[in-house]
């Protein structure tokens, strides 16, 4: 199950990377979600999936699951959600402002 769960990253590494370098001011927005997405899943799979009991006074296991990778997941999805958030007002005000969300024609000219 981890080498799917790599594979998996890995295409979504590449595909936001791929996202990213792309000219569209919408499409970069998007490769950097994919890419917030790619590193949850890495910090999931790299804690590893262990079969255990939820760490719960009064219970007793042989092991326990671990909460601190999804402690961090979850602090991380909305701290990604708030940088998307910023990140789409961010780019719907450059294309009010600016009328395209074309990289290229808003970098400007050479001679400014």
């Amino acid at each position: 199950m981890e080498i799917l769960m790599i594979l998996t990253i890995g295409v979504i590494f590449t595909v936001s990377t791929y996202l990213i370098l792309t000219k569209s001011l919408l499409r970069v927005v998007i490769g950097i979600v994919l890419l917030s997405h790619g590193a949850h899943l890495l910090l999931l799979t790299l804690a590893g999936f262990n079969d255990g009991a939820p760490p719960l006074l009064g219970q007793e296991a042989v092991t326990y699951a671990d909460p601190l990778p999804q402690a961090l997941i979850l602090t991380a999805i909305v701290i990604s959600f708030g940088v998307t958030a910023f990140l789409l007002v961010i780019a719907y005000r450059t294309y009010k402002v600016h009328n395209t969300d074309d990289l290229d024609q808003l970098r400007g000219s050479a001679d400014e």
